[in-house]
């Protein structure tokens, strides 16, 4: 997926990131510059009927030894340094680094945090303040090598006397995306009540911006477009895909030495666990979109005594078998769907765009635009790769729609400024997109098996382009590298609900038609977090990210809860918020409010 709109637009917007799949971090659609998923560099292929973990974690050849990557401090512990010519580290077992989380977290239950004026490069404004959480990069090692995670928050206000009733913490989704600016909703409409309850807590999870932020390629060597890229990937391009799938890989490996291994869904639990005590907090309050939904279920099903509140939005799928291989395979099928939306929404407003009555002419006119910018990109800047970056956004977000339509009606009309607008890469944003997706890529890649022969991705997404073309390479090519994954050994995905005891009350909050969390994943998840999981469904609709101002009625439900922890019962439905209004050229549509995500599983 993608990153935040707009530092507080997102925010405002609705609280939606996207799984970070192929979808999300391809806003470069570069045929070898984009960075693919992360593959598994050494990983033995998996057999049709084959145990995908037992082969994915047979012996690799060993790897050179990796510098230590800057923001992390080295360990004070005798021994800790490796020996050139050893091998990528594999993560400790579980059970040694789940014993180092809680001494940490009652470590950082008595020493809390120190809240102060946030560092300007934060961009938040009184009276958000910032601090800084010291965990460790291994927990397994917990007085080992430290990183510093950034944290921001803005106490509850106490509005009409309401009574505090704790911190409310949110991850944004990808993984890869910050949730720093989550404090600014204190003052957007519809937040009053919960901003007089909750202290609202961002921060930015391990990798990403100034919380020991990972790379795996000079961002100035990215592509800034224009970048061409066949509709349908012929061998050499296929080949020149997966060779660049593995300079990406070992670009990764290059770039984060040893720490490479430690940044997983299992460590973000971990994290997690501890900024909680540090907060003071008993209990945890989570409100997580999209990725952020897999990380507190997995939460949820390690620590389910210390959960009190938690709001999932745009779920993924947790089935162990679907982490993360299938679910970017759903995810492509679900996106195809959603441009399908898209263009039949268009053809509904003929009038107003003239790109056709029908979803297939509209679709027609799509093509008629990628033909011309593949001679001639718009703007210069703007090829193949860079608009379907563009309309990718339409199957995230329906309040796009109407800038996106208007931008292929003004090209065909000769007027290629709006598309250049909206489709153009922006270097300015080159770092961050960077930052983004080498921890997506990271996270993803090291929290299970992937298929590590490049046969089975051919084979796969050839069939899957077949009926869903849009976004299956792009997703592919995207998600590659982690069949060329340098770390040893993979994890194995947590049994989400299988944990001991009972599971909290916790709410679920689902859009239909989701094209980058697919909603079966909404069912699999309120089944594995059995009766105390309520699910609320708004119908027909595919905005991805549910709560936070595009509904009315699942915000009623979500502030309900987190108010009072009563749910409104298993399963209810909401009906779908209204159609984004068709908008003239005359009117500006190009200049409409824009949703960027961040990547997506």
């Amino acid at each position: 997926m993608r990153k935040p709109l707009t530092r507080l637009g997102t925010a405002a917007a609705g609280l939606s990131l996207a799984l970070c799949t192929g979808a999300g971090a391809a806003a470069a659609a570069a045929p070898l510059a984009r960075p693919g998923p992360r593959p598994a560099e050494a990983a033995r292929p998996v057999r049709p009927g084959g145990d995908p973990i037992a082969e994915a974690n047979a012996e690799r050849p060993a790897e050179a030894a990796l510098p230590v990557p800057a923001g992390v401090t080295p360990a004070t512990e005798p021994g800790a340094g490796r020996a050139a010519g050893t091998a990528l580290p594999v993560p400790a077992g579980d059970a040694a680094a789940e014993a180092g989380a809680e001494v940490v977290a009652r470590r950082a239950a008595v020493t809390g945090l120190g809240f102060g004026p946030c560092p300007a490069v934060e961009n938040l404004p009184d009276p958000v303040r910032c601090a800084t959480l010291r965990v460790p990069l291994d927990y397994a090692r917990p007085t080992g090598p430290q990183i510093s995670l950034t944290v921001s928050r803005v106490p509850a206000t106490g509005a009409h006397g309401a009574a505090r009733q704790g911190a409310l913490v949110h991850n944004p989704g990808g993984p890869g995306a910050s949730g720093m600016y989550f404090p600014l909703l204190a003052d957007a409409p519809g937040w009053e009540r919960i901003a007089a309850a909750y202290d609202l807590v961002g921060y930015a999870p391990r990798g990403v911006g100034r919380s020991a932020p990972l790379s795996c390629q000079d961002p100035a060597t990215r592509d800034r477009g224009p970048t061409q890229v066949p509709i349908e990937p012929s061998p050499s391009y296929k080949r020149q895909r997966v060779e660049a799938a593995r300079a990406y890989a070992r670009g990764c490996a290059r770039r984060a030495g040893s720490a490479l291994a430690h940044y997983t869904t299992l460590d973000n639990v971990r994290d997690l666990h501890v900024l909680r005590a540090a907060l003071g907090e008993e209990r945890l309050n989570f409100m997580g979109g999209s990725y952020g939904t897999y990380l507190g279920a997995v939460y949820a099903t390690l620590h389910p005594g210390r959960v009190r509140r938690m709001v999932l939005d745009s779920a993924v799928d947790p089935d162990p078998r679907r982490v993360w291989y299938r679910n970017n395979l759903d995810q492509a099928r679900a996106f195809e769907r959603r441009w399908y939306d898209f263009r039949a929404w268009a053809a509904r407003h003929h009038d107003a765009y003239g790109l056709g009555s029908t979803p297939a002419a509209v679709r027609a006119s799509y093509e008629r635009v990628r033909d011309a910018v593949a001679r001639t990109p718009a703007g210069g800047s703007v090829g193949t790769g860079e608009l379907r970056a563009a309309y990718l956004q339409a199957a995230y977000y329906d309040d796009v729609w109407p800038e996106r339509a208007a931008a292929l009606a003004a090209f065909l009309r000769g007027d290629p400024g709006p598309l250049t607008a909206q489709a153009a890469p922006d270097p300015a944003a080159a770092a961050d997109a960077e930052n983004t997706t080498a921890v997506y890529t990271a996270v993803l890649c090291n929290d299970a098996p992937w298929p590590g022969d490049w046969e089975t991705w051919d084979r796969d997404n050839t069939e899957l382009a077949r009926t869903a073309p849009f976004e299956t390479w792009s997703n592919a090519f995207l998600n590659l590298p982690c069949a060329y994954w340098p770390v040893r050994a993979r994890q194995r995905p947590v049994d989400v609900g299988s944990g001991p005891g009972g599971l909290p009350r916790t709410l679920i909050v689902a859009a239909e038609r989701d094209g980058a969390t697919p909603y079966p994943g909404a069912l699999e998840l309120q089944r594995r977090l059995g009766a105390g999981a309520a699910l609320v469904t708004e119908r027909g609709a595919g905005s991805h990210g549910v709560f936070g101002g595009r509904n009315g009625c699942v915000d009623r439900h979500v502030e309900r809860y987190l108010l009072t922890g009563a749910t409104p019962g298993w399963r209810v439905t909401c009906a779908p918020h209204p159609e984004p209004a068709p908008v003239s050229l005359d009117d500006g549509a190009a200049r409409a409010r824009r949703a960027l995500l961040p990547p997506v599983v």
